[in-house]
């Protein structure tokens, strides 16, 4: 199968996997969702419309990733965002959480920005962060030891979108440490599973 068509394959089941959940589980009525309050941690960042953009480039990162991955790498993300899909929808179904967003009052091409972002973004689904849990699934599969600058760099950008998501009080460190579990969880089993599926597949070569 050609290369770029199993890695565009892979994009739309893994990462269209979570656009799926997130929009069919994005419709329930923000008055029975749970009311998150902010933590120490979240009151360290003040609201900045500027962090949009970098708060955006997670979805070049996470398309990159798809892209110049690792060949053996490819199936592992893809269902490793599946799993976390999965994950994600069965917390965002039976346990919805919310906050309180503060209100873009600024008049700036930033803000602009964010408030097209918002008219598409849902007030529910707040735990986990699927910001976080995919940011961290794309540098994993991006991080190579042979080439340890270009994974730093990739690994400080994730960083950098996980923080932006501070700034925009979008999400609140709650949000980002279950987004972390989340992608440490699907990750490790999926990786498992395949470990499995191939000792299978040595078995019946022998």
């Amino acid at each position: 199968m050609n290369s770029l068509y199993l890695r565009l394959w892979a994009m739309l089941t893994g990462w269209g996997a979570v656009g799926l959940i997130y929009s069919l589980t994005s419709s329930q009525d923000q008055a029975s969702a749970i009311m998150l309050q902010p933590s120490a941690i979240d009151l360290w960042f003040d609201f900045d419309p500027n962090a949009i953009w970098l708060y955006l480039s997670f979805f070049p990162l996470v398309a990159l990733a798809y892209l110049f991955c690792p060949q053996t790498r490819l199936i592992w993300l893809a269902r490793s965002m599946q799993l976390s899909a999965l994950g994600a929808g069965i917390i965002f179904t039976f346990w919805p959480t919310t906050m309180q967003f503060p209100p873009v009052t600024q008049d700036t091409f930033s803000a602009s920005v964010l408030k097209l972002l918002i008219q598409y973004d849902s007030l529910q689904n707040c735990l986990p962060s699927l910001h976080v849990t995919l940011t961290i699934l794309a540098v994993c599969a991006l991080w190579q030891k042979t080439h340890i600058l270009r994974s730093s760099v990739i690994a400080l950008w994730g960083a950098a979108i996980t923080v932006s998501i501070l700034q925009l009080h979008r999400h609140q460190f709650v949000d980002l440490l279950g987004g972390a579990a989340l992608a440490i969880c699907a990750g490790l089993l999926t990786q498992r599973v395949l470990n499995i599926r191939a000792e299978m597949a040595v078995r019946r070569a022998t």
